[in-house]
Formats: C-alpha cells, structure tokens, sequence
C-alpha cells in the first residue's frame, strides 16, 4: 500500500521570494534605474525633477491601472492612445467652441469614454471577436475621428482656469494629476483584492468556460473592463488637456506602448488570471523614470521607444520564461 506524505513546508523567507518574484524583480530594476540616472544627471533626483516626472506619469499610470483589468481577463487594448487623442480632440473644440461649463464637459468626456469601452468590449465579449482585432480597429477609427475633427491642427484652450487646474494645480504640494493618478490606484487596488467583482475579472482570465458554468456573468465582466479602460482614457485625456491647454490628433501617439509595457513589466500575465497593482505602478514609474534619465542624458527621445520595446520583449520572457506559479528560488521546479 502506498503511504502519503506530507509536501515539506519550504523555507518562509524563500516561499516570500518566489510567491513575489515579479514584484520584487521590478521593484529591484526600478532602484536599479534611479540609482543610475542619479550618478548620471546631476538633476535627476531635485524635487523639481521628481514631481515632473510623477506629473508626467499620472496619465499612463490612470490606464495602467485599468489596462491592468483588462489584461487580467486575457486581452488587450490597442485603441488606449487613440481613445485618449479622440477624446483630448473633443475636450478641446468643445471648451473653445461652446459656452458649456468646464464640469459639465468633463462628466460628458467621462462619458463618452466609457461608452466607447462599452461598444469595443461588446465586439469582445457578446459577439466573440478577438480583443485585439476590435481593439486595432478602435486604434484607425478613433485616430482618425480625432484627425478628421481637427483638421490636423492643434486646438487651443483659453481662460479655463478651474480645468487648467485639474493638469497644472499643486495641493499640499503635489502636482493635482498625481493625487488623482494615486486615487485611481487605490481604487484599483481595492477592487482586485477586496471586491467580488476583483475576485470575477481574475476567475475569467483563469478560465472563462468555468466562469461562465458557476454562474458568473462573464460576457459582461468581460465587457465591463473595456468600459472601464475607455473612462480611464477619457480621464487620462483630461489630465493631458488641462496640463497643456490644447487639444489635438497627435496627442498620446505610442501611448499604448507604454502603457501595455507598464503593465506586464509588473508581472501582469498576458494569458491572463494573474497580475497586481502594485506590479502595474512599479512598471509605470520604471517606464517613467527610464523615459526622463535618458533626456536628462541628452540622448534622442526616440531612443525611448527602442528601451521601451526591448523591456516588453523582457517582461513578457520573464513572464513566461522564469516567473511561473511553479517557480522557486534555490531549487528545480516541479513537475
């Protein structure tokens, strides 16, 4: 007869390690980068400097945080850019063309980004077309939307002072778009680890099948976080307006690279089911943090795009390669 033993606990500190892993290997190269450009620049770390770049990173990180969903059930957005410039296009001709209050053009920009989300994640969820198909889609129509609305000119934004504010104000001595950038974490972080709808958007990335056969309303938990992608968009477009005072059809081009490259730098998994917040706001600050070292170095900004491709091409190695559930520190994996 068989006898069955008990698996031996490993070591607390290296069960630690391998369970977090891929946020503690960011949170390494995230040093590892800041340390570098301070030996580098003599800029780098002033404050000056520093609330630049956290003002900065506040609109990628807001759709980070929402891509983070998305990603989680298994897809992808393509169309985050697109959506942003449509909607800072709109934001633009509407405050410089109309008599509307500014709060009033913010909750309409709202809306309308959520609206877009709905009608792509319906394509997803309810007629069964791939996420990145109807997501590339999204990225030619909405580009194009915001060309064809702006002519290709730029749309100046004047005597707003109250929506200028939401991208150029300082409280408690914060830039306004960072306090906003970090409310919107939270608020992501609380509904991944401590909402049934958190525990709804992992179980469809899982496995949408079984999802579906316990009852779950997985078609529209899946529609859902594009809804909630195109608002973050439409708030991250917002951010943009107000901090430059303009509105145009160039606005956020790449700014899906970057945003995608935040998101699996922190251990989010493209397959879907596994991935943190807090992975997702180390991998925003890294792309960041890279992003402003390398202009303070006098290196061309397009450079940025080469780093930002080669990390996704890492990230996504480290994901599939190395950081798997059966991973361990100091010894083989299991069987």
């Amino acid at each position: 007869m068989s006898v069955y033993t008990e698996r031996a606990k490993g070591h607390p500190r290296a069960d630690f390690f391998a369970e977090h892993a891929q946020v503690l290997s960011i949170a390494f190269f995230f040093l590892a980068c800041i340390v570098f450009f301070s030996f580098m620049t003599t800029t780098f770390l002033t404050v000056g400097n520093i609330l630049n770049i956290v003002r900065q990173a506040a609109p990628i990180l807001v759709v980070a945080v929402a891509m983070t969903l998305v990603i989680l059930t298994g897809g992808i957005d393509l169309s985050v850019g697109s959506t942003v410039a449509l909607i800072n296009a709109v934001t633009a001709i509407t405050l410089a063309s109309t008599g509307v209050p500014w709060p009033l053009v913010v909750c309409g920009m709202l809306a309308l980004g959520a609206l877009i989300g709905l009608f792509q994640g319906w394509f997803v969820a309810y007629q069964g077309i791939p996420a990145f198909i109807v997501t590339l889609a999204g990225l030619s129509i909405l580009r194009g939307l915001a060309l064809y609305l702006t002519q290709g000119y730029s749309i100046p934004i004047r005597d707003v002072p109250g929506f200028f504010f939401i991208g150029r104000g300082v409280l408690l001595g914060l830039p306004f778009p960072a306090i906003l950038a970090c409310l919107v974490v939270v608020l992501g972080f609380v509904i991944l680890a401590s909402t049934k709808y958190g525990r709804q958007v992992i179980a469809v990335g899982s496995n949408l099948e079984a999802a579906r056969r316990v009852g779950m309303p997985s078609k529209w938990i899946l529609t859902s976080v594009y809804m909630i992608s195109g608002l973050a968009c439409a708030l991250a477009a917002i951010l943009i307006s107000a901090r430059l005072g303009s509105g145009s059809s160039n606005a956020a081009v790449g700014f899906e690279l970057q945003v995608i490259a935040a998101v699996v730098l922190g251990g989010t998994s493209l397959m879907g089911g596994r991935g943190t917040m807090i992975g997702t706001v180390l991998g925003t600050l890294t792309i960041a943090v890279i992003g402003n070292g390398l202009i303070l170095m006098h290196i061309s900004p397009f450079f940025t795009q080469i780093v930002t491709g080669a990390i996704i091409l890492l990230a996504i190695w480290l994901n599939t390669r190395i950081f798997t559930t059966n991973f361990r520190f100091g010894g083989k994996k299991k069987a």
